[in-house]
């Protein structure tokens, strides 16, 4: 079990750098000031599937190190 774990873990930490780069860049540059880049700015369904797998992917990490962490799983 200890060893299904920690292959769960190594392979969501790599798909969440995966997933994490690419993700376009969120810099408003200077049209960040006076909100001027939320004007242009909307979210793709494609961006939000990606947002949603990345978050799923967070969150299955999150829970294998807190699993590994505590020493639940033996």
């Amino acid at each position: 079990m200890l060893t299904l774990v920690w292959t769960i873990q190594v392979l969501s930490s790599l798909l969440l750098i995966v997933l994490i780069l690419m993700h376009s860049p969120k810099g408003d540059g200077i049209a960040g000031i006076g909100n001027a880049a939320q004007i242009f700015s909307s979210q793709k369904s494609a961006e939000k599937g990606l947002n949603k797998l990345t978050g799923i992917v967070a969150l299955v990490f999150v829970i294998c190190v807190f699993l590994l962490g505590f020493g639940i799983v033996k």
